[in-house]
């Protein structure tokens, strides 16, 4: 039994720090109820977002609500912290924090003490000195990317509908993504079919004027759906006029114009960059052990190597795959794993607190399902390969079934059969994103806003 009260740092709010708390609250509720055990959860954001719906948001086919997950109403047993953890000194069990209080108030860092860390921050995306990049690009692992990048698209086409001047038609029609991962190709899938719905409703805007590129630097998409239902799914975006480059990279986006390193050049408004992630800073800035890649190493049992009370999973975490028969092979860091290995790291940090011995996490990969749009799919699922209709159908149940909490099913569930019944919805509401240009505006000022530096566009 915990005798002393146990303080577990749990750094990151997405899928497995979200989960990880969950999971503890779950195994520790009489230690709660007696106040033996605090759990601190510090997060940027109040909220979980499940990243595998976030194509759907961006097309429309689920509310932006349903794809994040409120921290505090799950993990009500937990003190959630909004702020960012910039620092770990283990040897003294402290972290560094930042809050929104001490960035109001203009004090300096807090830091807090903790038993157990588990460190869980996530990834963020990888990107590459590539001029303009920063300036036009716009990322693809946020609610708020996902909806702005929703509203763009369809200003798109806003703008194209409205000029005269052929040059910006093009520009303003012209979509190019960059990475063929889940990402890149979801994305582009669902944002393509939303656009080519919401054709019908302009008089001199045509599926076939819109054009939509993904390039991808390896010879090949979708590498976690297998080499078969990869080229299925290339052939597939190719028969919707989709530009798929293979074994090119882009050079520069610098004043709007795509460069390519097979040397076409695109002028375009539109640059999404979803070509892989990197380690959250943050471990850097500990002195735990990490591995070439940045990433912390563990053990099968989900603490940080030669460390203790120290623990990690997700794309943080370096962690050996037991199931695989070649040695030395870690798990992909992917949801799939992440959300059992954070079950399991709830309960080896019971099984710590209670003297108990530690579970092994072991899992063989399933298989990968992907959306191209409505209706439309890809799937490989333990050998057996899925296209059209029953892999999309096959997505959204294997999704469905991990999204968080019953509530958050029921009301996806809800969505998607209504959905069913009416037609799409193409509203652009890009002014969300600046609520007080209007204002300003009627109130003598200047709106400190400038769409034409906005990276999306947006108006």
């Amino acid at each position: 039994m915990v005798k002393e009260r146990a303080r577990i740092l749990v750094v990151g709010g997405g899928y497995v720090g979200m989960y990880t708390a969950l999971q503890l609250q779950r195994r520790l509720k009489q230690e709660l109820r007696r106040g033996e055990v605090d759990i601190t959860v510090v997060t940027q954001d109040p909220y979980m977002t499940y990243q595998p719906f976030l194509p759907e948001a961006a097309a429309g086919s689920i509310s932006p609500r349903h794809v994040v997950v409120p921290l505090r109403r799950v993990l009500d047993q937990c003190h959630v912290v909004v702020g960012e953890v910039v620092a770990v000194d283990h040897t003294t069990r402290t972290a560094t924090l930042t809050t929104l209080a001490t960035e109001e108030e203009g004090r300096g860092a807090e830091h807090l003490t903790y038993d157990e860390l588990v460190l869980a921050p996530g990834a963020i995306a990888r990107t590459l000195p590539i001029p303009g990049l920063a300036e036009h690009a716009v990322g693809f692992k946020t609610v708020e990317e996902a909806i702005g990048l929703r509203n763009h698209v369809l200003e798109q086409m806003d703008i194209a509908s409205s000029t005269r001047d052929p040059a910006i038609r093009n520009a303003a029609l012209t979509f190019v993504f960059v990475g063929g991962g889940y990402a890149g190709v979801e994305a582009l899938a669902e944002l393509e079919d939303m656009a080519r719905y919401a054709t019908r409703y302009y008089h001199n805007v045509r599926p076939e004027d819109m054009k939509w590129i993904l390039v991808e630097a390896a010879d090949r998409i979708l590498p976690e759906v297998g080499a078969e239902m990869g080229r299925y799914t290339l052939t597939e975006l190719r028969r919707r006029n989709i530009q798929v480059l293979l074994e090119t990279r882009l050079e520069s986006c610098a004043d709007r114009i795509a460069v390519l390193s097979d040397g076409q050049r695109f002028r375009t408004r539109t640059v999404v960059w979803t070509a892989g992630v990197r380690p959250h800073p943050v471990l850097a800035a500990t002195d735990l052990p990490l591995d070439g890649r940045g990433r912390l190493k563990c053990t099968a049992q989900l603490t940080v190597e030669g460390v203790e009370h120290a623990w990690s999973a997700g794309d943080a975490a370096a962690v050996p795959d037991v199931t695989a028969e070649e040695p030395g092979k870690e798990t992909a860091p992917n949801a799939q794993h992440a959300g059992r290995q954070a079950r399991v790291l709830g309960d080896n940090i019971a099984h710590v607190l209670r003297g108990e011995p530690l579970d092994t996490y072991a899992h063989s990969y399933a298989g990968a399902v992907a959306s191209l749009g409505l209706h439309k799919g890809v799937a490989q699922v333990y050998g057996r390969k899925l296209k059209g209709y029953p892999a999309w159908f096959m997505h959204r149940v294997y999704h469905l079934s991990r999204v968080p909490t019953f509530n958050r099913k029921a009301r996806v569930l809800a969505e998607w059969t209504l959905s069913g019944l009416f037609k799409r919805e193409i509203v652009s509401l890009g002014s969300l994103e600046h609520p007080r240009a209007e204002f300003e505006l009627a109130a003598g000022g200047k709106p400190h806003h400038d769409p034409s530096d906005d990276p999306k566009g947006s108006s």
